[in-house]
């Protein structure tokens, strides 16, 4: 790991503060080729009401578009939470060159953790994987998001038991 790395992440993790400003799961996005941030991006699936809203698709997207062509071979992908299937899969079909991930993901994450798919051989392109830059602060604002829905969604449900009347 090295400055850069922690420097894009916190731009990373700027991204997944206005996923959060917006009730959205706070993760963020970074596509990086040589030292030009190309795109960033953060969740908008529930503003979206799209299930593909991801930080790192809308990421991938959006790079696509300013480089004019669907490969990403000398791009730098960086984001809080380790990519999923769906991303993993628009990651490797990108030929993005390198993930830096902060946060993992035990039950979806394919850059390591719940299984591998970035390096997986079998298929036509490999990233290579970093992980766990800025890990504490990308886990906390995930954390921290959760903890507050949880607490809302509580508050919530007890005012319309009051509303009621039920106990």
């Amino acid at each position: 790991m090295d400055n850069k790395d922690e420097q894009y992440m916190r731009v990373a993790l700027e991204e997944a503060a206005k996923a959060g400003e917006k009730k959205e799961v706070p993760i963020g996005a970074v596509l990086v080729i040589g030292d030009e941030i190309i795109a960033k991006a953060h969740n908008l699936r529930e503003s979206e009401q799209s299930a593909t809203a991801h930080a790192e698709l809308m990421a991938i997207e959006e790079a696509c578009k300013k480089c004019g062509t669907w490969r990403l071979e000398d791009a730098t992908l960086y984001v809080t939470l380790e990519p999923c299937p769906m991303c993993s899969g628009a990651i490797i079909l990108s030929r993005v060159k390198r993930v830096v991930y902060g946060a993992s993901d035990p039950k979806a994450g394919c850059a390591g953790t719940f299984m591998n798919l970035l390096t997986d051989e079998r298929f036509n392109h490999q990233s290579e994987v970093t992980s766990g830059v800025l890990e504490d602060e990308c886990g906390r604002i995930l954390t921290d998001f959760f903890r507050e829905l949880r607490a809302r969604k509580k508050e919530e449900k007890k005012k319309r038991k009051e509303k009621t009347g039920e106990e």
